[in-house]
């Protein structure tokens, strides 16, 4: 691993002061993103943990973990393909055909910018509950619904799209996964502002939309398998922000001595850092211990549970804290409505990827042993 940070390290001490240099305005604009994710493509390090021949360097988990904290530490913007790089193309990598795959490479350099079609208005934290329904004709599937919810859905080139092919066949059976054009005719984006004054997420109306039959990802009806792999990148993703979030609280605690010296800390503000301290070395020491199963191919186990709800959780209060200390600066100045921003957007940490109240109940069911309410 530290020939590898070493060779991550050379490569961002070159790169990141020339995407500064170009990119002096606007560095966070979605143009200078997908920059970015280009720029760290041709070194191998947009997926790292992508076999090498599909553009990665087949990184195993803590390696990745380090690379992402190591990337991190720059200040770097988000990669715009996220979704695409974390969740779609793992999933393409397992379950594709060999013209599916060829998505792989353009995902790297954001010639495909993916979202994933799952939530819908009756069915988001009940996935399986989901009405989109897609019928066989000829050769291609005719498609009728709507999702809502899309992150990158605005930018968004194409979608992973859960359907229902088989109403009759029980809720978790009889769903297939379609890999869609945003494109194609019939499809009608919209985007949905949020609280921050934002729109990263979409909702998206599919009217007689016609998906060729080559398109269908994995076996017809058994889309919940294909969805699983899918939800399974994702959830054990969390990992890398319980090491972001480990950070983050680690710089409010030199932020708030910085400021004052550790003497004029209050002691309720000291008890409040201290408790999240403490909770990001647990969730540290879980992540690991996830890792570890992951490394030698074993399922992530409860943890990965138990980490997203209490990392979601712990965010949100690690929000509320800068928040307050930010005082009114957070809602009225330039310098401080970040801390006003990171609030409102952190209420959504419990409810994307599972709500806090599936997670528990996941947790209830499957770790305890508790019987259905």
């Amino acid at each position: 691993m530290e020939q590898l940070l070493q060779e991550l390290g050379s490569f961002l001490a070159t790169e990141v002061p020339r995407f500064r240099e170009k990119w002096q305005d606007g560095a966070d604009s979605w143009e200078a993103r997908c920059d970015w994710q280009r720029t760290m493509a041709a070194g191998k390090w947009a997926a790292p943990a992508w076999s090498e021949e599909h553009g990665g360097r087949g990184a195993g988990v803590a390696e990745l973990l380090a690379v992402e904290e190591t990337t991190a530490s720059w200040g770097m913007p988000a990669l715009p393909g996220m979704l695409g790089l974390k969740n779609v193309g793992p999933t393409l990598a397992v379950w594709g055909t060999e013209e599916q795959k060829q998505h792989l490479p353009r995902i790297l350099t954001t010639d495909d910018v993916w979202c994933q079609g799952f939530s819908e208005p009756g069915a988001g934290s009940d996935l399986a509950g989901l009405r989109t329904r897609a019928v066989r004709d000829g050769d291609d599937f005719v498609v009728n619904g709507q999702k809502v919810w899309t992150s990158n859905g605005m930018y968004a080139t194409h979608m992973e799209l859960l359907v229902r092919t088989d109403p009759e066949a029980p809720k978790h059976q009889g769903i297939s996964v379609l890999l869609v054009a945003m494109d194609t005719p019939g499809i009608e984006v919209r985007p949905i502002r949020q609280i921050n004054g934002e729109a990263e997420f979409a909702e998206v109306f599919f009217t007689d939309v016609r998906v060729p039959v080559t398109a269908l990802l994995g076996p017809i009806n058994e889309g919940w398998r294909v969805t699983r792999t899918t939800l399974g990148h994702e959830r054990s993703g969390v990992a890398i922000f319980t090491a972001r979030f480990e950070r983050q609280v680690r710089e409010l605690i030199a932020e708030t001595v910085r400021d004052g010296g550790a003497a004029s800390v209050p002691p309720a503000l000291v008890d409040r850092l201290t408790a999240l301290y403490a909770e990001a070395r647990v969730l540290g020491m879980l992540s690991r211990q996830m890792m570890s199963r992951l490394e030698a191919g074993q399922d992530p186990g409860p943890e990965q549970s138990v980490i997203k709800l209490a990392w979601s959780e712990a965010l949100q209060r690690l929000a509320e804290l800068r928040f307050q200390l930010a005082g009114l600066d957070a809602v009225a100045a330039e310098d401080g409505i970040e801390a006003g921003v990171e609030y409102l957007t952190s209420r959504s940490a419990t409810i994307a990827a599972g709500t806090s109240q599936i997670v528990r109940n996941i947790l209830a069911e499957r770790v305890l042993g508790l019987p259905r309410g």
